[in-house]
């Protein structure tokens, strides 16, 4: 019977492997005939192995295919759903019961059999880029134009993405096999043990550390898509604060944070000069930070900022995003037309969580902090005919224009993108992002002695993690009177983290970080309880057994799909979910 395991293992793995290598890279014969075709090819996937590797443009074509790779909807679903589904941002939408597994993900009744768990498309980004750094070397060598230097720089580039899908999976699955070489025969080991959180995240930092000055700084401005399409210095420096986040090594995290806001204001600072005086439509500053303004030159409309980031996309503001062309010829960003909706199924899938659409209408102000807070009136579309229903307007649509000049706030919506036609981007790195990736890190920074030393000290980095919160608040206050927030309100180290929290969940609201967010915090505090108060916000049936579940560490991860586990014996199912062939989750109590 062993033997016949055995044999039926391998077999398995073999098939595995030739899945696996049917999607590698790219179709060679693509041309690339414009600046921005990077970005637009459709892949057509072969085997294209060994004879292959012979220019620069062999390799500019993987690296493409990485990027494509990522752009598929089953990756996007999976930032999304994993990022916020379990979150308190959102609930079930429409006909979602329809869908047995997003269903059991609302109800966190997920067992190991549920599709989300399946995490091969992130491993065959990784192994695409474990492809090109196999390669890419070798190509160095036979094309005199393919130099040290833009071999260089393709090596930090894949290198980044690579870490980036560990980065999602560590976060969603705590500890994943983690691979370095890449799958190129089915004679190699494929069924290795997890390595643990801890010692891959040290080694996603290792690797960018060694790597991260080798990347590109700055595209050529004729390459439009680049800047934010592709991983740039800026882009990795977001990703090593966001990496030392989680790590827990705060000085570094404020290091690297001041270098993406450092290389934003140089950028401001050229456009100005280009402009005779003038950035995104004559914004200024604000607080000293270049964020776009979000009202309109009149002062009663607002909805600029909306617009340009999540709109236009490719905004002053963005340092890395998936690019969907503006073309229906071209990829859609499907994922975010099934799940937030579009213009034949509003809302989608997925809806906001009803306290939080409720937070205006009845000033309990749990989520925002005024009425006047303009990312609640764009990030939320009222469902018409159902009262105090909203639906996810982010990313659906191209505009909302918030209109103060009625005696009630009012918003106009463009419409949302067709069924399977959307072209927003997907954003995985931006400004605001990281500036409260500094703050939160100079909230845990700030010493909690009772001497006067250490108040002082705390004084100060409290007041400075506040200015960023009270920065990027103010770009969204529509109000006519003081936009700022009262320090004395968020003077306490407890008072402020909540505050920086809340304004992460705020500003990137339905962006893929809630559920990362409250995990970290999770994690920090080695107990469940801010997740657990937060996610029972949602108020949905079964909120008792929901907060059963996740009273323990290991259930606010994944399981391993029961896939994996049958062709990989080395991996150890995550003790929340019980063996990993039912829906049962063991509860300690």
């Amino acid at each position: 019977m062993t033997k016949l395991t055995n044999h039926i293992r391998k077999r398995c793995l073999r098939e595995a492997m030739k899945t696996l290598l049917a999607a590698l890279v790219i179709l060679p014969s693509i041309l690339f005939t414009s600046c921005s075709d990077f970005l637009q090819i459709e892949p057509q996937e072969i085997i294209v192995l060994g004879k292959y590797w012979d220019e620069e443009a062999d390799v500019e074509g993987v690296v493409s295919g990485c990027y494509s790779s990522m752009q598929a909807q089953s990756v996007i679903s999976r930032m999304m759903v994993w990022g916020e589904f379990r979150s308190d941002n959102i609930v079930g939408g429409r006909n979602y019961e329809n869908d047995i597994q997003i269903a059991n993900i609302f109800k966190e009744n997920i067992n190991a059999s549920n599709t989300y768990a399946k995490w091969g498309d992130f491993y065959n980004v990784i192994n695409r880029c474990n492809i090109v750094l196999r390669f890419a070397p070798e190509v160095a060598q036979k094309d005199p134009s393919y130099t040290q230097s833009k071999l260089n720089a393709t090596i930090a580039e894949v290198s980044a993405l690579r870490d980036l899908m560990y980065f999602y999976l560590i976060r969603t699955f705590c500890d994943v096999p983690y691979i370095t070489e890449p799958y190129l025969d089915d004679n190699q080991q494929m069924d290795i043990p997890a390595t643990p959180f801890n010692d891959v995240l040290a080694s996603l930092i290792e690797d960018l550390e060694a790597k991260q000055s080798l990347a590109v700084k700055r595209y050529p401005l004729t390459k439009t898509f680049y800047q934010r399409g592709r991983i740039t210095q800026d882009a990795i420096h977001a990703l090593l604060a966001d990496l030392y986040l989680w790590k827990q090594d705060y000085s570094n995290v404020v290091r690297y944070a001041d270098m993406v806001i450092k290389a934003k204001l140089d950028e401001y600072e050229t456009e100005k000069k280009s402009r005779l005086g003038t950035v995104n439509g004559g914004n200024d500053l604000i607080d000293g930070y270049p964020l776009i303004n979000d009202n309109y030159s009149t002062g009663n409309y607002y909805g600029t900022a909306f617009g340009s980031i999540f709109g236009s996309g490719n905004s002053s503001e963005s340092i890395f995003e998936l690019i969907y062309m503006d073309d229906d010829d071209m990829l859609a960003n499907g994922a975010v037309s099934a799940f937030y909706g579009n213009a034949t199924t509003f809302p989608g899938l997925a809806r906001p969580a009803d306290f939080i659409g409720t937070d205006m209408s009845d000033e309990s102000f749990s989520v925002f902090l005024s009425k006047y807070d303009t990312r609640f009136y764009e990030n939320l579309q009222p469902v018409q005919g159902q009262s105090n229903t909203y639906g996810i307007n982010k990313y659906i649509s191209q505009t909302a224009m918030v209109d103060l000049t009625k005696a009630e706030i009012q918003t106009t919506y463009s419409s949302p993108y067709a069924d399977g036609k959307c072209h927003s981007n997907w954003i995985v790195y931006r400004l605001t992002d990281v500036m409260l990736m500094k703050a939160e890190a100079l909230v845990e920074m700030a010493p909690e002695g009772e001497d006067e030393t250490s108040k002082q000290q705390a004084d100060t980095l409290l007041r400075q993690a506040f200015a960023i919160v009270n920065a990027i608040n103010k770009r969204s206050n529509c109000s006519k009177e003081d936009k700022n927030l009262e320090w004395d309100k968020y003077s306490s180290k407890s008072s402020m983290r909540s505050l920086v929290l809340e304004e992460r969940q705020r500003e990137l609201m339905f962006e893929g970080k809630r559920w990362y967010d409250l995990v970290r915090r999770s994690r920090r505090d080695g107990n469940t309880t801010y997740l657990v108060g937060s996610v029972s916000r949602k108020g949905t049936s079964g909120s008792g057994a929901l907060s059963s579940k996740l009273s323990r560490m290991e259930a606010i991860y994944w399981p391993y799909h029961i896939d994996e586990l049958k062709v990989n014996s080395n991996l150890k199912q995550n003790p929340a979910f019980g063996s990993g062939e039912n829906s049962s989750i063991e509860i300690t109590h």
